[in-house]
Parts: structure tokens; C-alpha cells; sequence
């Protein structure tokens, strides 16, 4: 049986301190400086005790290395114990490389269409992107089956925002102690500050017009 866990006790687990728990799974980033070193972790990786039951994404640049873990079963998509194993085992391995890890370099992208009705706009983006519905979620979430684009979320809308706002923006998970700094440098480009009652689990702010984007947090959400 799966044991799931909330983002606090993965947070407190001990051995995990590479890793930040974003909106789509725990992520780490290992600086490598090139590629082939790249490709000599993920080969690490893949010696993992277990990896084939419950595997990692991976994405390899020239520089760098991103792993995430995430759970996902019919009815729950979250932290587990098999996480919390599976991340001190990879941070070992790179670490036997040599490698270490940069936290405030991970980040998710989440887009966030709104509707009064879920049903009605659901099949068209399903259709344009190729993506298929969230297995613990099938009626509000869309996500790349090959899991490399960003996964859409669709709001319930009771009526159009009052405020100008489109009905479709974008939010950006971050560390926690990044948000902040992330919220200052969006104002001081020129943003405005829509919503801040839900901080530190998300700020809204908007551009000069009215296109909004969320910063978000894995902060009071347990």
C-alpha cells in the first residue's frame, strides 16, 4: 500500500534538503556543466534500487539536471514515502558525482483557463494540445501524456472577473523562499498586485493589461 504524505512531512523528512515541493511533485536541480556529466547522473539514476516501480522524470540540459518525484494513482496525485526514498537515493548518487544541487533553480508552470462551465471548454483544449485528462482529476485537469508540457488547470468561473482579468492565466511554483523576491521584481516591472489574502500559497498580480499570473507556493496547503 501506498503511503502518502502531506508536502509538510516530506518538507521535515530527513535527507531531502535538495528537494522543494512544487504544484506537480518534489523537484530537485543538479548543476552538472555539461552534458556528459548530465548523462552520467540520470545512468545513477537509473541504478536506483526500485526506479522501475516508481521512476523520476528526468530532464537533461547542457548544464544541468531536473528530477521530480510525484505519486499519482486514480484517486490522489501527492507526496509519499516512496518519494521521500526515492530523493535521498538520487541525492546520493549525485553527490558520489560530485555534484550539487541549486533548490532556487527548480519551477513549474501551470496554466489556468477559466469557465463557467469546465465541460463546455475542456474537450477543445484536450483536442488542440493532444493531452488527456488527469487521472485523479479527469474533470478539471489536462496533462501531457508524455509528461514534458505544462499541465492545465481549468477554473470554475461563476461569472467574468469584475476586475478586467482574462479568463486565462498562468501560475508559477516556486520555492517559498524565492516568492517574494519573484512577487518584488514582477512589481517593479511594471506589475500591480491583484489578490494577496491567499499568501504565502499564491499572489496574484496582473500586467498593465490585465493579464494575470500567479506565484505560487507549496506553503498552507496541507
Amino acid at each position: 500500500m501506498t503511503d502518502f504524505i502531506s508536502v509538510k512531512q516530506f518538507n521535515d523528512s530527513e535527507g531531502v534538503e535538495d528537494w522543494r515541493v512544487l504544484g506537480d511533485g518534489a523537484c530537485a536541480y543538479f548543476r552538472t556543466g555539461s552534458f556528459a556529466a548530465g548523462a552520467r547522473l540520470v545512468k545513477a539514476i537509473s541504478e536506483v534500487p526500485g526506479v522501475d516501480d516508481h521512476h523520476p522524470d528526468v530532464d537533461v540540459r547542457h548544464d544541468g539536471v531536473t528530477v521530480r518525484m510525484l505519486t499519482l494513482t486514480d484517486d490522489y496525485c501527492g507526496m509519499s514515502r516512496r518519494d521521500v526514498e526515492a530523493a535521498r537515493q538520487i541525492s546520493a548518487a549525485a553527490r558520489e558525482l560530485g555534484l550539487d544541487a541549486d533548490p532556487s533553480a527548480v519551477q513549474s508552470l501551470l496554466v489556468i483557463p477559466g469557465a463557467p462551465v469546465r465541460a463546455e471548454v475542456m474537450p477543445f483544449w484536450q483536442a488542440v494540445l493532444g493531452y488527456e485528462p488527469r487521472r485523479d482529476s479527469p474533470d478539471q485537469d489536462l496533462v501531457d501524456p508524455r509528461n514534458r508540457g505544462t499541465s492545465f488547470w481549468f477554473e470554475q468561473m461563476n461569472e467574468p472577473r469584475a476586475d478586467g482579468g482574462g479568463a486565462i492565466h498562468v501560475a508559477i511554483w516556486v520555492p517559498y523562499e524565492q516568492a517574494e523576491a519573484r512577487v518584488a521584481a514582477a512589481l517593479a516591472a511594471g506589475g500591480r498586485m491583484v489578490r494577496d489574502e491567499f499568501a504565502p500559497a499564491w499572489w496574484t498580480l496582473a500586467d498593465a493589461s490585465g493579464n494575470e499570473a500567479d506565484i505560487a507556493t507549496s506553503m498552507g496547503r496541507d
